[in-house]
């Protein structure tokens, strides 16, 4: 039987992360799962791509949370990546460096809690209390989500208080020294925190994962697509790409079908989306939904979205190091987002990749710097990727080189040989981000605001009955975020107390032990 003739247990629309966990977990609960990717290679922000001989990642430059006793560490464990993954430990005195203009110091992010806190001291030792209370603040909010610490019993109640809190707001609670706040604030890069929006369960389960340990995975984050899709298929389920949904063909409450762009469909039980909510549900009849929930749901407003640079060095040049850097030209570091056009480039982020054959040296560079998808408004009739090749015209990549000189001319300021040190470079912009991975090239889809919380919350349960969602808008994004958003979705199949056991078990931790 085929794609088209089959009727599945669970039809997943989307390889990313999320897609792909869910998929696994299902397959192992013996269920006929099918995977539908409408690009040509799986894993969305798992992505690599090769430059230059070069391997590039597009989401996954760091992971944090892998020592027993963190909280990554039994889901990846559960999920089989711990044996399969090549991991480098960051450095652990300081694996994020926040560099501020005008002011000499790096000032460390480092990993373990004691560690974390002394590094810092040594530039504001009257802060002690004051960094007492924010590690308090965080552990207090990562200890209140169930499924962060696999405990089985959850309070609705106490996760709901945190959704009010700003993150900007208990930061200057808890410390009253300017630059400090600025520090703690300013690897905001890793969930494009605004001051007057970004919650501070957001920036605590984040950050937290981080700071117990942090590693980048040698050979780039499709190392753990592929591990996942090599465990579904030897499980019997099925991963289509170049599939494209076009049509959820919904009766009232209840999905028979995916229609694809080939004109065929696919038949299933239930259907899963890893696709963002908002694109989910334009492609579905919701006549008869209630009009104020399709409303909200269509006109979710999305975190930012970037433009990055990617460097291939020439070989022994630049020392590779095992930190990220973090560049900023303004004290306003919860604006980035809100950037001046003639300020663009001057605050960005470093990402290294070591060299496999030179030791100490590195291999290739990537740089990150918010940019809004409007900048490229007079391309988004354009569509190119892999399989649809559609190359946007010279304006574009006159912009592109133009964005370019600016940002390696920001980083030459920082690193002096940069044009020397360069062997070749490309880019990406919001359009790249929205034509491979969806939604508007958010790089972190909803954007959620302590404001109004509810008007952001996407339950994994849809109004229609046969439909659930997963992925980064559900829970939370990255690494973790996206773990945890696929197992809140399989828990809604297999039944929370029974997922959190099975996942301690395979894991090595039985349930009364204390991870923290």
């Amino acid at each position: 039987m085929s794609l088209y003739t089959k009727k599945y247990d669970f039809v997943i629309l989307g390889s990313g992360l999320g897609g792909l966990i869910t998929g696994l977990v299902l397959s192992r609960e013996g269920y006929k799962v099918c995977i539908l990717e409408k690009n040509a290679q799986i894993g969305g922000t798992l992505q690599t791509f090769f430059f230059d001989k070069t391997k590039f990642d597009t989401g996954v430059h760091y992971i944090g949370g892998l020592e027993p006793g963190q909280p990554l560490y039994p889901y990846f464990k559960y999920l089989g990546l711990m044996d399969g993954l090549n991991l480098e430990k960051m450095e652990e005195d300081g694996f994020d460096q926040i560099i501020f203009s005008g002011d000499d110091n790096i000032y460390p992010i480092a990993q373990g809690y004691d560690n974390f806190k002394a590094q810092l001291l040594t530039f504001f030792p009257h802060e002690e209390k004051g960094l007492d209370e924010y590690i308090n603040r965080i552990k207090e909010v990562c200890n209140t989500f169930s499924f962060y610490y696999l405990n089985s019993e959850s309070n609705i109640e106490a996760e709901m208080k945190h959704f009010y809190l700003g993150a900007k707001t208990v930061i200057e609670e808890c410390v009253s020294d300017k630059k400090l706040r600025l520090i703690l604030a300013a690897n905001n890069l890793l969930y494009a925190g605004k001051g007057d929006k970004a919650p501070f369960y957001i920036h605590a389960l984040v950050i937290n994962s981080y700071i117990e340990s942090s590693y980048r995975v040698l050979g780039g984050g499709s190392k753990i697509s592929n591990i996942l899709a090599k465990q579904i298929k030897s499980l019997g389920g099925e991963i289509y790409r170049n599939q494209e949904v076009i049509a959820i063909n919904n009766v009232d409450n209840k999905v028979e079908s995916v229609q694809l762009k080939n004109g065929r469909s696919v038949k299933g039980s239930t259907f899963i989306s890893n696709i963002h909510p908002t694109q989910t549900f334009k492609l579905i009849d919701t006549t008869h939904l209630r009009k104020s929930y399709t409303k909200r749901i269509l006109n979710l407003e999305n975190t930012t979205s970037a433009f990055v640079l990617y460097i291939s060095l020439k070989p022994n040049k630049l020392k590779y190091e095992k930190v990220n850097k973090y560049f900023f030209s303004t004290d306003e570091v919860w604006e980035l987002t809100n950037y001046k056009p003639e300020n663009w480039g001057k605050d960005f982020a470093i990402y290294y990749s070591p060299c496999s054959k030179n030791k100490g040296f590195a291999k290739s560079l990537i740089i990150i710097s918010y940019m809004k998808i409007e900048e490229v408004a007079k391309w988004t009739k354009t569509y190119n990727t892999t399989t649809h090749l559609s190359e946007r015209d010279n304006e574009y990549q006159a912009f592109k080189e133009e964005k370019a000189q600016i940002l390696i001319s920001e980083v030459e300021k920082k690193i002096p040989e940069i044009r020397s040190f360069t062997k070749a470079y490309n880019t990406s912009t919001p359009l790249t981000l929205r034509d491979y991975v969806g939604s508007d090239g958010s790089l972190y889809g909803i954007e959620r605001d302590y404001n109004s919380p509810l008007k952001s919350y996407i339950n994994t349960r849809t109004k229609i009955s046969n439909l659930l969602l997963t992925g980064q808008n559900v829970v939370m994004h990255g690494v973790l975020g996206v773990t945890i958003s696929a197992m809140v979705t399989c828990s809604e199949v297999l039944g929370k107390d029974y997922l959190i056991d099975k996942i301690k078990k395979t894991a090595g931790v039985f349930p009364k032990e204390t991870f923290h």
